[in-house]
């Protein structure tokens, strides 16, 4: 093993110590995908996304697919320092195998929004807060040629942005409080990894894990899972998020969706509000460099 010294780039992605912590950012990379895409110098977006579109299986092929599928697959290796494009990126890559010119226009978008916003970047914070905290959300049947769902949550370790999703489920949900127990289950297994592997690093956790979510009824069945005939298919999910919150690892709580910062990874939203998620995401510009950092 080699010691390089303090990290400042690595696999495209820069490192900024600053008085805060760091700043990762991928601007030269996002440059380089608008400029594959050919679109230097074009009019910017607020939002990465027209909150009423729905992208469906339908529309004129695209000319070239090889080109969509190179883009499409470059924006998700931007969602790395830039989790607020998450959504979208995944709505776009649904459709790697049959791209049409919706599709298309909606990658395009997301490019004009990357391009206005070259200098944002994932902001890490150097603090000793070790509380665990999750949000998770979905959006029941919103596709609207299969009705999946889109399920997404991001997890926080004090300030800090560690884990998020935007996922598709794999078959469609008969309920809302369904959808949104699935997505509470899959928001519990990624923090009882997180906990794992800082256990591991020897720097364990001694708060409870805080999950909040937005549908009352998978609140209240996390609590007082009553097993019958319309819950048996979720049975597994039930009974794992129920094991936890009896042993007092974990707790499910209701929070109101104006402050449901898991709606950004799940569907389009209006500009305020995707503003205001993207700061809560710890998602800012680039701040000002400091002599010697941090």
């Amino acid at each position: 093993m080699t010691d390089l010294g303090p990290l400042n780039y690595f696999l495209g992605i820069s490192i900024t110590r600053n008085q805060t912590g760091m700043f990762l950012s991928q601007k030269k990379y996002a440059t380089e995908i608008i400029e594959r895409a050919d679109m230097i110098g074009c009019n910017s977006s607020r939002t990465p996304i027209d909150t009423g579109t729905k992208l469906a299986a339908s529309g004129p092929p695209v000319k070239d697919p090889t080109m969509y599928r190179s883009l499409a697959g470059a924006l998700q290796y931007l969602t790395f320092t830039r989790p607020n494009i998450s959504y979208l990126v995944q709505q776009i890559c649904l459709f790697m195998d049959d791209p049409r010119e919706p599709h298309m226009a909606a990658l395009r978008w997301i490019i004009r929004y990357v391009q206005g916003t070259l200098d944002l970047g994932l902001q890490l914070f150097s603090s000793s807060t070790s509380s665990l905290v999750a949000y998770s959300d979905a959006d029941w049947a919103g596709c609207p040629s299969t009705r999946r769902s889109t399920s997404g949550y991001c997890v926080f370790l004090g300030n800090n942005l560690l884990s998020w999703s935007s996922k598709r489920q794999h078959t469609p949900s008969r309920s809302s409080t369904e959808v949104e127990y699935r997505v509470v289950a899959n928001a519990v297994a990624e923090t009882r990894w997180i906990r794992n592997l800082l256990r591991e690093l020897h720097c364990p956790l001694s708060t409870v894990t805080l999950v909040y979510c937005d549908n009352v009824s998978a609140v209240y069945m996390s609590e007082n899972p009553v097993q019958h005939q319309r819950t048996k298919h979720i049975e597994i999910d039930i009974h794992f998020v129920k094991d936890l919150v009896l042993k007092g690892h974990v707790r499910v709580l209701h929070v109101p969706s104006r402050y449901q910062f898991a709606d950004i990874f799940t569907k389009g939203l209006p500009t305020a509000l995707f503003d205001e998620f993207r700061s809560s995401l710890s998602i800012h510009s680039a701040p000002a460099p400091t002599a010697g950092g941090c």
